[in-house]
């Protein structure tokens, strides 16, 4: 599983960030971002339902999120 930091970015950012990585990744492979921007865990949940991928879980730990994305395509 590929993991990103973004902790320090703020919207757009995260996403931009995101869009990058998974189209590096193969489909079915698992993506981890780790962000502290409130915004990015509606920001980035949308995004990944728009593209057709598939959020696995999105975890709150202290002031962090942690978004686990299955690339679909």
């Amino acid at each position: 599983m590929k993991t990103i930091d973004v902790r320090g970015l703020f919207c757009p950012e995260p996403v931009f960030r995101t869009k990058i990585e998974i189209e590096r990744l193969s489909m079915g492979d698992l993506l981890k971002i780790i962000s502290d921007d409130p915004e990015s865990e509606e920001d980035i949940s949308r995004w990944v339902s728009r593209n057709g991928h598939e959020l696995v879980s999105v975890n709150k730990i202290e002031r962090d999120l942690e978004f686990i994305i299955k690339k679909a395509k």
